[in-house]
């Protein structure tokens, strides 16, 4: 009995004391700065795609994708982001690509792969993580 209480007590003090302790963030690496994310989602609209994405932590906002397939994701697309202030961020040719249940995801400029991601189709839409290959 007297063991259990010393074993709450000293558990109690460490619980304290890290929930009374502030945590620094980390400073954000290079490769993490160059992580990204994105879900599109069907649009009212045959062959468009709604999306919301992030790059890093610092930018985000919607965007919309054309001239795809009017039935499933995979597909040729060309979609404009903006950021969430309406401002107009970048344009690219997307090509979606499935293999069983993953998707691959290529962003091109001029013929020229600039990012790169997979997904997955998740409730509402597909889900895709992504990187650009050159900063």
């Amino acid at each position: 009995m007297y063991k259990s209480a010393l074993v709450a007590a000293f558990l109690s003090g460490i619980l304290s004391v890290t929930h009374s302790t502030p945590i620094a963030a980390a400073p954000e690496s290079s490769a993490e700065s160059n992580i990204g994310f994105v879900i599109y989602t069907k649009s009212l609209s045959p062959g468009t795609l709604n999306a919301r994405w992030m790059y890093s932590t610092k930018y985000k906002g919607p965007g919309i994708a054309t001239g795809g397939p009017k039935i499933g994701f995979a597909g040729r697309y060309h979609v404009r982001y903006f950021y969430d202030s309406g401002e107009f961020s970048d344009e690219y040719d997307l090509l979606i690509e499935k293999a069983d249940d993953i998707y691959k995801v290529s962003w091109i400029v001029q013929g020229k792969v600039e990012a790169t991601g997979v997904g997955m189709e998740v409730e509402n839409g597909l889900a895709v993580g992504w990187r650009r290959l050159a900063d």
